[in-house]
């Protein structure tokens, strides 16, 4: 491996039309640990991962891969293994086929072809044709692709869309093993639910720039700190009497609030001042995805009519 295997994108900027798609995109993804990379739709996700591989020119700044542009390295795909779209394949071709296209463009023998073919459960499907391959299939060729070259960093798009809950369990396996290997490896993806039980570290982009980029961690304690989960049959008599005291007061569900800035005990105090009942307190537990719009609230170029707003 490479000595510095990161993936580093400096001050990025990127404007199609009137639409100014990267506006001083700064990070560094650091090897050893998964990095989530998420943001809305528009954020700028796609672009900068299109100009990391040098597939779209920044209009100013640099993305680097081990310190070079990507189109300076010598057989690249032994530097940074990529998937963007596991949909580009030529449906004639068969599954190993495909990959020992890639193998030869890249001086690589077709005994690693079978290797990555093993590793990513493809090896009964390998002459098979991908025009016949379910979106799942597709994906795993995908990774199979970025992981040909043995690359010391790996930049995935949506590695989980098409993945069946088996396939979730073996992707979540593959990424911890690979940074646990001292590999650079950046995971785009919407789905919280899933980069919260992987990702280590997260960078949060919203409107063609950087709004966080954190530790997991760091940044589910920090939501997490001050904050209680009630339950109670009675949410809107419970917010009212809380909010009489200082009580800050957000609906997390049907029955359920989170309340910050007031103590458990205090809590109590009021409700049971008020003759409000309840059925749980506890020390609220930030999840990824609540975390993640809260970072992204005014980020969000794409919303939809709310149920309550259309009902009016």
């Amino acid at each position: 491996m490479t000595d510095d295997p990161g993936i580093e994108a400096e001050g990025l900027r990127k404007r199609f039309g009137a639409t100014q798609a990267l506006d001083g995109m700064t990070f560094t993804v650091r090897p050893g640990r998964v990095t989530g990379f998420v943001g809305p739709n528009g954020a700028g996700k796609s672009t900068t991962m299109r100009v990391v591989l040098g597939l779209d020119a920044a209009d100013q700044g640099r993305a680097l891969v081990g310190g070079r542009p990507y189109r300076t390295l010598g057989s690249p795909l032994r530097h940074l293994g990529s998937l963007l779209d596991a949909g580009a394949l030529q449906p004639g071709r068969t599954a190993r086929n495909h990959l020992l296209w890639l193998a030869h463009s890249q001086g690589l023998s077709a005994g690693r072809v079978d290797q990555v073919l093993e590793q990513v459960g493809l090896a009964q499907a390998a002459r098979r044709r991908t025009g016949g391959f379910s979106l799942g299939m597709r994906q795993r060729l995908g990774i199979a692709a970025a992981l040909l070259g043995d690359p010391p960093a790996l930049m995935l798009d949506e590695p989980f869309n098409g993945l069946d809950p088996e396939g979730i369990r073996w992707i979540r396996g593959l990424l911890t093993s690979l940074a646990a290997q001292g590999r650079t490896v950046l995971v785009s993806s919407h789905l919280m639910s899933e980069l919260q039980d992987v990702a280590d570290h997260l960078i949060v982009v919203g409107r063609g720039r950087v709004v966080t980029d954190t530790g997991v961690r760091e940044l589910l304690a920090s939501l997490s700190a001050g904050r209680v989960t009630l339950r109670t049959s009675e949410p809107v008599a419970a917010a009212q009497v809380l909010a009489r005291v200082g009580a800050v007061v957000r609906g997390t569900g049907a029955d359920a609030l989170s309340v910050s800035g007031l103590t458990g005990e205090a809590i109590v105090a009021v409700l049971n001042a008020g003759g409000v009942p309840f059925a749980e307190l506890a020390t609220h537990r930030a999840s990824l995805e609540e975390a993640y719009l809260e970072l992204t609230r005014d980020d969000v170029q794409y919303r939809g009519t709310g149920v309550e707003e259309a009902a009016r």
